[in-house]
């Protein structure tokens, strides 16, 4: 009986023990149970839709960019494309190869959606070509059953409607490389699709210009494919941006210069600086580069003598020759080591120590003072004004007025040009200063080097009471949001009206240089400077020969032909710089060029119109 009544204690114990575990862990059960649907339930909804919903970026439509006028210069167009699913081919190989029969495909173009498409999913699109005709489409359609996992879709293709007239000036876009994607962390760049601005304004305003991407939310299966779309947003598209250039005028000077091997020009509003014009020749089509250049393509025209993806305007460096005495003229007037009436005798040659320089006219010019020295381009005047004035004092002027350092222009890969010092060559060459040095560079020549586009703002600020504009597409707002104000250079009075004044005898005077670039436009004068700056060192023995002048040199030894001028004289408004590569003579090459830009610039801008209807002159459309 005692045993009895110890074995029912030790069962009930157990049993006990055996329930209190059991109630124990059916707790925690029903504890963590309660914790995962509702503690913790939110945070596994999301996890369990993140993988029944996948999220994907909408490339927005990117801005366009227009002129001055509201014109648009670089646009989206419809486009159509052609891409494929790798799953839905039996041989990928052998369907792009059928496609590539079809319709223009690179081998190489081939070779890299191949290899695209084994990186991807299976039933990943990817694409071949973004701009089908109309034409292409029709044939790969017909022949649509021979092209298993070909699929034809419409998409937004970047394009320029004038091509090489703006090429320099608008860039272009393409697809994005392994540095861009390091450099910028925008989600945009990792799409295959999306284009980023490579050059020019397209560059420079690439982020204003590309928008806010937009999303899709769609509802994929275990693998990952797509099952239908539950949620889209648009996004918004890039900014529309309007630039200084005017559309018609810019035509104008690119058929102009057109005649020419080798030339830029720049036109600029003086009072706001406004880059009404921008022309470098030769130029290039942008639009083959939206997808990607062929490496043929790139090689013709990265390779070409005459350089046409340079932007001249910008990054062509040049002797501006004699454009560049007014500089040394008001140097010399400022430290006052010549007044407006300082006369030189030039008979044609300069002697210092046992060096001979030159004056462009043989037989001299005779006794001149400053506003003659200019109109007819005396090089002897300028070689005793550079002695006397010192090269360190002409180059802080010539840096006053914008050249030898970038302007800070709103367009990539401006080169600042040259204005050479004593530091600077002791600095760069290890070489003291000579004064044959300074004498050369007196007229713009030796180690001066200037961007046609500096000449443009030389010659800008020399006429618009020296304020210091510097020349912009966008136009730059200070942080009041209103335009900015240009600072201004103090100089003598009298001495910049003699300088202005020999650069209207330029082309009005009885012995200027420029006659022949008179404006066909009663009661309106033009000022201007005309330049010739040598290339190759001319000889003893070719100028007693007379070789350096003949027509028949190769062109790349000839000089170059430079002209910087504004008008009207008495109320300016606009400033044009031309320079045309081994164009020979400024007066002959470069100043008719341009006369008729200005003469155009004055018919069809609305200042210049008012210009001419203040004096009874009908504008032109």
């Amino acid at each position: 009986m005692y045993q009895e009544t110890d074995r029912h204690r030790l069962f009930t114990r157990r049993a006990l023990v055996l329930g209190a575990g059991q109630l124990g862990m059916f707790g925690l059960l029903v504890g963590r149970l309660w914790q995962l649907q509702v503690g913790e339930g939110e945070k596994y909804a999301l996890l369990a839709e993140d993988n029944r919903v996948n999220t994907k970026l909408i490339v927005p439509a990117r801005g366009r960019i227009l002129d001055r006028r509201g014109r648009p210069l670089a646009r989206n167009v419809p486009a159509y494309r052609v891409r494929v699913v790798r799953e839905r081919t039996p041989d990928l190989g052998r369907t792009l190869r059928a496609l590539a029969d079809l319709v223009p495909i690179s081998p190489r173009r081939l070779e890299e959606v191949e290899e695209q498409a084994h990186n991807l999913r299976p039933f990943v699109p990817v694409p071949i070509r973004d701009d089908l005709s109309w034409e292409e489409v029709a044939r790969i359609a017909v022949h649509a059953p021979e092209l298993p996992g070909i699929l034809l879709d419409q998409a937004l293709l970047r394009d320029y409607p004038y091509g090489p007239v703006l090429a320099h000036v608008l860039g272009y876009v393409g697809p994005v490389n392994d540095r861009e994607l390091q450099a910028d962390r925008d989600p945009l760049l990792s799409l295959p699709e999306f284009r980023i601005g490579k050059k020019g304004i397209e560059k420079s305003y690439d982020k204003r210009l590309r928008g806010r991407a937009g999303l899709s939310k769609v509802e994929v299966n275990a693998l990952g494919r797509e099952i239908r779309e539950l949620d889209r947003d648009e996004g918004d598209p890039g900014e529309d941006l309007q630039i200084s250039l005017d559309l018609d005028l810019q035509r104008f000077c690119f058929d102009r210069l057109a005649q020419e091997k080798a030339a830029a020009a720049a036109v600029l509003d003086v009072q706001t600086g406004a880059v009404l014009a921008s022309v470098s020749i030769p130029s290039f089509d942008p639009r083959p580069f939206a997808n990607g250049l062929s490496s043929a393509a790139w090689k013709e025209l990265s390779h070409d003598p005459l350089f046409p993806l340079v932007n001249k305007c910008i990054r062509g460096q040049y002797p501006p020759g004699s454009t560049f005495k007014m500089m040394t003229a008001l140097a010399a007037l400022e430290k006052g080591v010549i007044d407006p009436g300082h006369e030189v005798f030039c008979s044609g040659v300069f002697t210092l120590g046992n060096a001979r320089f030159h004056c462009w006219k043989a037989g001299g010019h005779g006794r001149l003072a400053l506003v003659q020295g200019i109109a007819q381009s005396c090089d002897i005047y300028f070689y005793d004004v550079a002695l006397r004035v010192g090269v360190d004092a002409i180059a802080a002027m010539a840096r006053r007025f914008g050249l030898g350092d970038r302007l800070g222009v709103d367009l990539p890969g401006e080169r600042p040009g040259l204005i050479p010092t004593r530091a600077w060559k002791r600095e760069r060459l290890g070489q003291p200063w000579q004064k044959g040095e300074t004498v050369v560079t007196g007229i713009g020549q030796g180690f001066v080097l200037a961007t046609p586009l500096q000449l443009a703002v030389m010659t800008a600020r020399l006429c618009n009471g020296l304020k210091m504009v510097r020349p912009w597409y966008v136009r730059p707002v200070g942080a009041d949001g209103q335009p900015e104000e240009w600072p201004r250079i103090e100089l003598p009075r009298d001495g910049l009206r003699a300088v202005l004044r020999g650069m209207y005898e330029v082309v009005n005077g009885a012995r200027g240089t420029a006659r022949r670039a008179k404006l066909p436009l009663e009661g309106i004068a033009l000022a201007g400077k005309t330049g010739t700056s040598q290339v190759k060192r001319i000889t003893r023995a070719e100028r007693a020969s007379g070789a350096h002048k003949r027509k028949d040199r190769p062109w790349e030894e000839r000089d170059h032909a430079l002209f910087v001028c504004f008008a009207p004289f008495d109320a300016p408004r606009y400033a044009v710089a031309v320079v045309v590569e081994h164009g020979g003579s400024g007066s002959r090459a470069a100043a008719p060029v341009a006369r008729d830009i200005m003469t155009r610039t004055l018919e069809i801008n609305p200042a210049g119109a008012a210009l001419l209807a203040a004096r009874d002159l009908p504008p032109k459309g």
